[in-house]
């Protein structure tokens, strides 16, 4: 019993590690380098959610391209 007790306690220490390693890691990669946003609605048609469709599209908003000034003539921005 006290064995099983110590391997809990084992287990819930490294979860909470992990997870107070994760998170700042995981909040500084999306905040600096890239994060996954939902397009909804027509404003992207026809190149997003074409067909009218009521499903969205997913896509990847580069940050490390904008901090770098390396925007090209067909690239599509995000404003927010």
């Amino acid at each position: 019993m006290a064995q099983a007790r110590g391997l809990g306690k084992r287990y819930v220490k490294a979860f909470f590690k992990g997870f107070f390693v994760a998170v700042p890691v995981t909040v500084t990669f999306l905040d600096r380098v890239a994060c996954v946003a939902r397009v909804e609605g027509a404003s992207m048609q026809p190149s997003l959610n074409p067909g009218g469709r009521q499903a969205s599209d997913v896509v990847l908003l580069n940050h490390w391209s904008i901090r770098n000034y390396d925007v090209q003539r067909g690239d599509i921005v995000s404003l927010v």
